[in-house]
C-alpha cells in the first residue's frame, strides 16, 4: 500500500516548522515517529496534503526530570524514555507502562508525545497523562499553551490540537512521598492494543493506610476513564480494603463496547481484575515492605489465570 500524495516539508528550526503549519492549516500533519501516522496514510485512513518533518528540530528530543515531575519533548522515543533512569526515579509508572507499548522496534522509532497526540483510547500513554493529571504543551506561530490532560483528551483519536498547532512536549507530575505506580493490561497478543488496561497511583499515610487511590482505564471508552477509588480503598491498609468494592466502584464508571476482540461484558470484567492488580501492585510498591511483596506476588501467581 502507498499513501496519498503529499508535498513533504523538512524545516530546520521550530519557528520555521510553526510557519508552515500556520500556513498549511488543517491540511498540514507533523510527522515525529510516523509509527501511527504512516499505517494511517498507507490505508488511506488520513490524506493530508502537507506533512511536516519535525525529525531535524533541535532540543525536542529532551527527556528533563525534576522534583516535580518529568517533561518530555516532542522527539523523545518511547525507548530512550523507557531507558531513562532520572525519569523513573520522579515519575516511575512511564517505564511501567512503556514496557508494555507494541514491540522494541516500535519503541526506538515512535515518540511519547505522538501518541499522546494520536490519542488512542486503548493506548497506555494517554491513560498514564490522564491518571497523573499531566499536561501537553501546544505551540504555534506566535505563542504557546498547556493544556491539561483532562482537556487535551475529546474524542477517540481527538485532542485539543488546533490545526497550525504542534505539540512540542508532556509534563507527566512526580506523586507525594510513600506512593506506588503500577499498569496492567491483557492483549490477545504481545504487542497488541490491550482488550483492558489499568494504571493506578496509590499513596499511603504515616501508618501505612491508603491516603489515594486512582485508576485510569483504557479501552473501555472514547478517552481514558480515570476513576478516584480512595474512598473504597481508605483509610485502611490494603491488606484489609475490600477489594471487590473496589471493582465495582470502577465498573459503575465505565462503559465498555464489544468488538471482533471482546465482548463488551468480558471487558468490563477484566477491567474490574486488572484495577484490583494494578492497585495491588501500587499500594506495594508504595509500602516498600519485602514481606508484602513477597505475599502479594504469591497471591498474583495464585490467581494468575483470573478473566484471561
Amino acid at each position: 500500500m502507498k499513501p496519498p500524495p503529499f508535498d513533504y516539508h523538512g524545516p530546520a528550526t521550530l519557528d520555521e516548522a510553526l510557519g508552515v503549519l500556520a500556513e498549511t492549516g488543517p491540511d498540514g500533519k507533523v510527522l515525529a515517529g510516523g509509527q501511527s501516522l504512516i499505517p494511517l496514510l498507507n490505508m488511506r485512513l488520513a490524506a493530508p496534503a502537507h506533512i511536516v518533518d519535525i525529525n531535524r528540530l533541535p532540543g525536542l528530543d529532551v527527556i528533563e526530570a525534576g522534583p516535580g515531575g518529568v517533561r518530555v519533548g516532542a522527539l523523545a522515543r518511547h525507548a530512550a524514555v523507557e531507558r531513562s533512569a532520572a525519569a523513573a526515579a520522579v515519575q516511575p509508572l512511564l517505564g511501567q507502562a512503556l514496557r508494555l507499548v507494541a514491540h522494541p522496534v516500535i519503541r526506538n522509532r515512535g515518540t511519547v508525545v505522538g501518541s499522546l497526540v494520536h490519542a488512542d483510547p486503548s493506548a497506555e500513554m494517554p491513560a498514564v497523562l490522564a491518571l497523573l493529571g499531566g499536561s501537553v504543551r501546544l505551540a504555534r506561530r506566535g505563542g504557546e499553551r498547556e493544556v491539561p490532560a483532562e482537556e487535551f483528551f475529546t474524542g477517540p483519536m481527538e485532542s485539543a490540537l488546533l490545526p497550525g498547532e504542534m505539540a512540542v512536549s508532556a509534563f507527566f507530575p512526580a506523586l507525594p512521598g510513600r506512593s506506588g505506580t503500577a499498569f496492567r493490561e491483557l492483549a490477545r497478543r504481545h504487542g497488541d492494543y490491550a482488550m483492558a488496561g489499568v494504571a493506578a497511583a496509590v499513596t499511603l499515610d504515616d501508618d501505612f493506610r491508603i491516603a489515594a487511590a486512582r485508576v485510569a482505564c483504557v479501552s473501555v471508552g472514547p478517552v481514558p476513564v480515570v476513576v478516584d477509588v480512595t474512598a473504597a480503598c481508605g483509610p485502611r491498609p490494603a491488606a484489609s480494603v475490600d477489594w471487590d468494592a473496589v471493582a465495582a466502584a470502577v465498573l459503575d464508571r465505565i462503559e465498555p463496547e464489544a468488538d471482533i476482540h471482546a465482548t463488551a461484558e468480558y471487558r468490563r470484567h477484566l477491567t474490574g481484575v486488572l484495577a484490583v492488580r494494578a492497585l495491588r501492585d501500587a499500594a506495594r510498591e508504595a509500602s516498600e515492605d519485602p514481606e508484602a511483596s513477597d505475599a502479594s506476588e504469591a497471591s498474583g501467581a495464585s490467581d494468575g489465570e483470573e478473566g484471561a
